[in-house]
Formats: structure tokens, C-alpha cells, sequence
């Protein structure tokens, strides 16, 4: 895929490293069919579906698959201003059944799943030390949504010395301009943003 950004101050290639590591943000039942975060369109579901793609073949090729959700205590006690900011978080509170994982993509016995309460997957959270212990040192954001956690996730693993990759098609907003923007912002300054055909691509070693 072309570079979203534009002009010579912009843009530039970060790259893939030689370990990556799949990680899907929030891919979870309140943004799809019936949730109360979804979109009439189908953008989310869409973007489930990619991702679901790309963690086939990341595990087919032997690379990690890190899943993350909010999980609010109760009355979102734990979720500061942003629970006053955001009330649909009560979708997330404990118990909740728009919390739970989709058939796919889904955590497999084995992998690790990273709770949080804040947008980016690294705030307040394992997610780096996991990462960096195992030796990661590219990070493929998937998930949901694009102009809220997905873009703080990206922009994170920048911040935390690791190279981001953004799946354009497995990543989802409420908003089709909000999703571009984002999409165009991060891959001007924070990530590249790449196809899911081309990350596909990248993780099996296919030409």
C-alpha cells in the first residue's frame, strides 16, 4: 500500500524488524452486530473479520498473538476521567456481556491476554515487558477503534522503542473520514500503515 502520508517532512518508512508480534486491541462483542458501540455499516465487522486473517497467519508462521480489553471494575471506579468522558463504557464493566471475545479472533489456550482501562494497550499495563522479554521488536495493531485505542496503541509502541505496524483493513471506527484521518496521520508520523494483504504477506514469508 502507497504511504497514507505526504510531502518530504512526512512519511518516511519505519520498517519490520525480525520478531513480530500480532496485537489485537479490544476486538470484542460491543462493536460488533448488537453492540451498543457498533456502526450501521459494518466497518466493525469488516474489521474483525481482517483481523481474524492476519491472526491466522500470524500463528501459522509461529509469531505471537497478544489480545487486549478493558475490564472496569463496577461503576467504572477504576476508569478516572475517561469513564466520565466515555459513558458507553459500561460496556466493559466486569460482567458484562459485551466484554467477551467474538468466535474470531479469540485467545487460544496459551496466549496472553492484557487488560486495561485506559485507550493505549501499554498504559498502566505488562503489555511492554511481555513484549520486549520475548524479544518483539515490531508490533502489528489491529482492532478497535482506529481514532481512539488502535492510534494510542501505535503511538505507544513507538514511545516504547518498538516498530509499528498498522493493519489499515483490520481496523475499525464508527466513522468512515474519522477512520481515514487517523489511518493518514499515523502512517504521516507514528506507524506505517500497511494492507492486510501486505502484512499477511510479510508474516508467512510469502514473495
Amino acid at each position: 500500500m502507497d504511504s497514507f502520508g505526504s510531502g518530504a517532512a512526512f512519511g518516511a518508512r519505519i520498517g519490520w524488524g525480525s520478531r513480530p508480534a500480532v496485537v489485537v486491541v479490544d476486538v470484542v462483542a460491543a462493536y460488533l452486530q448488537g453492540g451498543p458501540l457498533t456502526d450501521a455499516d459494518g466497518r466493525f465487522e469488516s474489521a474483525r473479520a481482517s483481523t481474524a486473517r492476519v491472526v491466522d497467519a500470524a500463528r501459522a508462521a509461529g509469531h505471537p498473538v497478544v489480545f487486549t480489553a478493558v475490564k472496569l471494575a463496577p461503576g467504572r471506579a477504576d476508569a478516572g476521567w475517561f469513564a466520565v468522558k466515555v459513558p458507553g463504557l459500561t460496556a466493559f464493566e466486569e460482567g458484562s456481556p459485551y466484554a467477551v471475545f467474538p468466535d474470531a479472533p479469540a485467545p487460544l489456550p496459551g496466549e496472553i491476554v492484557v487488560t486495561k482501562q485506559y485507550a493505549s494497550s501499554f498504559f498502566g499495563t505488562s503489555l511492554a515487558a511481555t513484549l520486549t522479554a520475548g524479544g518483539i521488536d515490531t508490533v502489528v495493531v489491529t482492532g478497535f477503534s482506529t481514532s481512539g485505542c488502535v492510534r494510542a496503541t501505535a503511538l505507544d509502541a513507538l514511545q516504547h522503542g518498538f516498530r509499528p505496524i498498522v493493519v489499515a483493513d483490520a481496523c475499525g471506527d464508527r466513522d468512515a473520514a474519522t477512520h481515514d484521518q487517523n489511518l493518514f496521520d499515523l502512517d504521516s508520523k507514528y506507524a506505517d500503515v500497511l494492507s492486510e494483504q501486505d502484512v499477511v504477506a510479510h508474516l508467512t514469508g510469502a514473495p
